[in-house]
């Protein structure tokens, strides 16, 4: 009978592996992730609706959605205070301010090709 096991990936191409990539590439590949990462990273910390101003055409839910997935990730943190009305604010995490530093040369690039 033959191994029904299925075999790892093989991804090695020159002597390196591309496999780390794929979760990097599918969390920045989301919409408006990039420059989330950007946005918050410029700044110590940002509330919510901070956020949005500066991402204008994103909808709520989606800018949501990105900053939870960036949390369960190690991105960004998120404080909430105990005050009224509540305040949440989002920063960047070691992780994050690591992923922006990584990023800068690809937004230069990007910007000279336009």
């Amino acid at each position: 009978m033959a191994d029904s096991t299925p075999q790892a990936p093989v991804c090695d191409v020159d002597g390196t592996c591309y496999c780390p990539l794929t979760g990097v590439i599918d969390t920045l590949s989301q919409k408006y992730a990039m420059q989330l990462v950007s946005i918050i990273g410029a700044h110590d910390s940002l509330r919510f609706a901070e956020i949005e101003d500066h991402l204008p055409t994103a909808s709520t839910s989606t800018i949501s959605k990105r900053l939870d997935e960036f949390e369960e990730a190690g991105l960004i943190d998120r404080t909430q205070y105990n005050e009224i009305p509540p305040r949440v604010e989002y920063s960047l995490t070691e992780n994050g301010a690591e992923l922006r530093t990584r990023l800068e040369p690809l937004l230069e690039w990007a910007a000279l090709s336009e």
